[in-house]
C-alpha cells in the first residue's frame, strides 16, 4: 500500500490511466476508489501532470499525447471522463451488459468495449488509446493467477505492454461486500440471485454454497457468503 501512495503523489497523467471494468463487484469497488481521487486531477491541466514509467510506476521523461476531452459538472467544475476497457464475455449475461452500460453513463466512463479474447482485446485497446501506460484491475489474491501478484506488475512478455495496478489485491471477499453495502453502491442484480463471480452464461451459475436448504431453485444473495475459498464455486 505504501507504493500505491508514493505512486499517487507522482500524479500520473489521467490519459495514461485506464480501468478494466466489467460490472463485477471488485472492479465496482475499484471504480469508486479511483473516482474518489479524480477531483484532484480534474483541477490540473494535462500539461502539469508528468508521464511515468510502466516498468517502475515512477515519473519518466518521454513524449505524451493529448488527454481525452473533459466535460463539466452543473456548477462548471471540470470533470475528466475515466478511461475504461470492457472485455466482453463470449456469452455475456444481459443483466451484466445492461449494468455496464448504465453505470458507464452514471460514472462518466470513457468506455471502450471489445468482444474479443483478452490478448487481442488489449492489443486493440492500446491501438485505440496509445497513451495508456497503466490499467487498474480489480484482481484479488484469491482470483486465478492472483496469488503472486503485487500492487504493481508489468504485463508478461508477449502481451501488450503496460503496468497492471492492483489496489484491492489484498482485500477479502467480505470486505468487498462490506464496502459496497456500507456505501449503498448499486450492483448487478445477478448478485442478489446467488451469483458470486460473474463470467458468461455458459460458464457461470449461482453459487451452490448459497443454495437455500430444501429448495434447489433458491439462493441467498452473494453478500452472505463468508469464505474466500467458496467464491468461485459457481464458475466452470
Amino acid at each position: 500500500m505504501g507504493r500505491l501512495l508514493r505512486w499517487h503523489t507522482h500524479r500520473p497523467r489521467p490519459d495514461h490511466l485506464s480501468l478494466s471494468y466489467n460490472g463485477g463487484k471488485d472492479c465496482l469497488v475499484l471504480l469508486v476508489l479511483i473516482l474518489a481521487c479524480l477531483p484532484a486531477w480534474a483541477s490540473h491541466s494535462s500539461s502539469t501532470l508528468p508521464p511515468f514509467d510502466t516498468t517502475t510506476g515512477n515519473p519518466a521523461v518521454g513524449p505524451t499525447s493529448e488527454s481525452p476531452p473533459s466535460s463539466s459538472t452543473t456548477d462548471g467544475a471540470p470533470v475528466r471522463p475515466l478511461q475504461a476497457i470492457y472485455i466482453v464475455s463470449a456469452h455475456p449475461f444481459r443483466e451484466v451488459e445492461d449494468f455496464v452500460e448504465r453505470t458507464a453513463q452514471q460514472y462518466h466512463l470513457d468506455l471502450k468495449r471489445y468482444a474479443l479474447p483478452m490478448r487481442p482485446a488489449l492489443e486493440a485497446y492500446l491501438n485505440d488509446r496509445p497513451a495508456v501506460r497503466a490499467v487498474f484491475l480489480g484482481t484479488r489474491r484469491t482470483d486465478p493467477h492472483g496469488e503472486f501478484l503485487t500492487h504493481f506488475d508489468p504485463t508478461d512478455e508477449g502481451w501488450p505492454q503496460f503496468m497492471r495496478v492492483h489496489p484491492v489485491i489484498d482485500w477479502h471477499y467480505v470486505e468487498i461486500w462490506a464496502f459496497i453495502r456500507h456505501l449503498h453502491i448499486p450492483f448487478c442484480e445477478l448478485y442478489n440471485r446467488g451469483f458470486t463471480s460473474l463470467g458468461g452464461v455458459t460458464d457461470t451459475r449461482p453459487n451452490p454454497a448459497l443454495a437455500v436448504s430444501g429448495d434447489a431453485s433458491k439462493y441467498r444473495p452473494a453478500y452472505e457468503l463468508r469464505d474466500d475459498g467458496e467464491e468461485r464455486l459457481g464458475r466452470d
